[in-house]
């Protein structure tokens, strides 16, 4: 979004705010500078991390992301934390699952705990030919930080790290606040054994507050309180129309082929204005704050002449919508094809689903929408997918207050509280398990920092302020209690 606060649109709430010290125990100034006098080693550490390619898919090096966990357990140790340790649950199929670090210090008596997630196994870096510079060598231009996991979500463990120290520096033995540290290693892999770790070290896990840093900012310089998370679920379409491949010249005409048929398919997903025509959707057209279209057109890197999708506000659609997206297809490529009619094709659907929404519903919703339209009789197979429930913040809770004060403190702005697009599908299980905890959801990146793309980039003036914020929001807890 746009670089200046100054400049952004009156929609958007930025006016500059006071950064006082108004909390009680909470010394902004000294915080501030101990953030300050860290922060090129915060950085430091960062691109050491970086260059550790640790990937929770199966077809990646396991040793990678085990290099990975320990060198995060190495970095929690540095900070003055000594209960550190790596930790796995089985998967459904018995192998084990990603190697997650949990770190503990008590509370003193009388004071709360605080969790802080975040992940350090990261996404493939994709075609090297797209990047500027190699993925997993950190380079630093123009005030980014360039690097697969620089910013989604490695910056977040720097960030809790680079908290703690600070204010661990700052108040010495007065900080009493109980920390938990989870740093998972199987997020950008869906998460296959979260609710199974959950259960298991529960008891290790219990919190009064939840900071899962794993979200974004509303523009550089612009911090924001991710209030709402969509909802998802995806699963697969298959279409058949003949029991084997036949010759395209001699079958041709009376027979459509699979491709074409899944298209024909695909296309009534979508209504003539690009919205989902798929019926029994919850969809809501109100929010808060707006996205300037060219601002969104130049965020979203949509080429000249391409209509935008849907109706209502554009943060109605990125926030309380539900999106559709193909996210794959098995068809014969281009360079394998051959003059045949295909009979089966298949595609992968991805639908983003507003708060409010229930995932069963909305995963039979789709499944009587593709049996009535199903094309020229074709067979057409669903099969369901993964799951995950939206969330809504409680944003007049005491700690969503607490965090709105810290980030207008640490940038100088206004926040905004905004929703998110995307969805972080193990919220509803920290919810389910975690009732009596309030759950914040922080992040350093920006809309250019290009997660799970080429290029992948931190802001490092805006991962700055988040250290700082998250110093302030301990010490703020920590006064509390």
């Amino acid at each position: 979004m746009n670089e200046d606060p100054e400049t952004t649109d009156s929609n958007i709430p930025t006016e500059a705010v006071a950064a006082t010290a108004s909390r009680p125990g909470v010394d902004v100034d000294a915080l501030r500078g101990s953030v300050k006098r860290d922060f090129r080693a915060t950085v430091a550490k960062l691109v050491d991390l970086v260059g550790i390619p640790g990937i929770a898919w199966d077809a990646f090096d396991p040793a990678e992301l085990d290099r990975s966990a320990a060198a995060v357990a190495a970095l929690i140790r540095s900070s003055g934390l000594e209960d550190v340790r790596v930790l796995r649950v089985p998967k459904a199929d018995g192998t084990a699952g990603g190697p997650a670090v949990v770190a503990r210090r008590p509370p003193l008596p009388g004071k709360a705990t605080i969790l802080l997630y975040a992940h350090h196994d990261v996404q493939p870096p994709g075609e090297a030919a797209l990047w500027d510079s190699p993925p997993f060598t950190a380079v630093e231009r123009d005030g980014r930080l360039f690097g697969r996991g620089s910013a989604d979500d490695k910056a977040g463990i720097l960030a809790h790290i680079g908290a703690l120290r600070a204010v661990s520096e700052v108040l010495g033995d007065d900080f009493g606040l109980g920390v938990t540290l989870f740093i998972e290693g199987e997020e950008e892999a869906g998460s296959p054994t979260f609710r199974t770790f959950l259960e298991t070290y529960q008891d290790e896990l219990r919190a009064d507050v939840i900071v899962v840093a794993d979200s974004g900012n509303w523009a550089v310089g612009v911090p924001s309180l991710t209030t709402s998370l969509r909802g998802l679920v995806d699963g697969t379409i298959e279409v058949r129309v003949l029991e084997h491949a036949v010759h395209s010249g001699m079958f041709g005409g009376p027979v459509l082929d699979a491709p074409t048929l899944l298209s024909r398919l695909i296309a009534t997903l979508h209504d003539d204005d690009g919205s989902v025509a798929i019926a029994g959707l919850v969809a809501v057209d109100h929010t808060d704050v707006d996205y300037p279209e060219e601002t969104f057109r130049a965020d979203a890197s949509v080429l000249k002449g391409v209509r935008l999708a849907g109706t209502g506000s554009l943060t109605s659609r990125l926030w309380t919508k539900p999106a559709l997206s193909i996210i794959g297809m098995d068809v014969p490529s281009v360079a394998l094809s051959s003059n045949t009619l295909l009979p089966w094709a298949r595609a992968k659907f991805s639908l983003r689903l507003a708060p409010g929404q229930d995932t069963g519903e909305a995963m039979e919703s789709v499944r009587r929408h593709l049996d009535q339209h199903a094309p020229f009789g074709a067979q057409v197979t669903f099969t369901p997918g993964e799951q995950g429930q939206a969330f809504a913040a409680d944003t007049e809770g005491s700690a969503a207050r607490d965090a709105l004060w810290v980030l207008g403190t640490s940038w100088g702005v206004r926040p905004v509280q905004s929703g998110m697009g995307g969805s972080i599908p193990f919220i509803p299980d920290l919810q389910e398990l975690f009732p009596a905890a309030q759950i914040l959801i922080t992040g350093v990146e920006d809309p250019d920092s290009r997660a799970h793309s080429a290029n992948e980039s931190l802001h490092l003036g805006d991962f700055e302020h988040a250290i700082l914020a998250e110093a302030l929001l301990l010490a703020t807890l920590n006064g509390e209690s």
